[in-house]
């Protein structure tokens, strides 16, 4: 286990893993909006999509 807390910490020292830890920070943010929105507009889309149904099911049924 120490020698994986030393690769990460030599990682973290270097440009190239400061870059890549940005990147990866980047990435998550970037991950978490999509699945947030995802998420919401798929809520409220599934509830539009229902009222929009039960419309056309009412308006447009046949008469007996």
């Amino acid at each position: 286990m120490k020698a994986f807390v030393n690769s990460v910490r030599a990682v973290a020292r270097e440009e190239e893993g400061v870059a890549l830890t940005e990147y990866l920070i980047l990435l998550a943010l970037l991950v978490g909006g999509v699945i947030t929105a995802v998420g919401l507009a798929g809520t409220y889309l599934a509830a539009v999509w229902t009222a929009w149904a039960g419309w056309f099911t009412t308006a447009l049924a046949v008469p007996a």
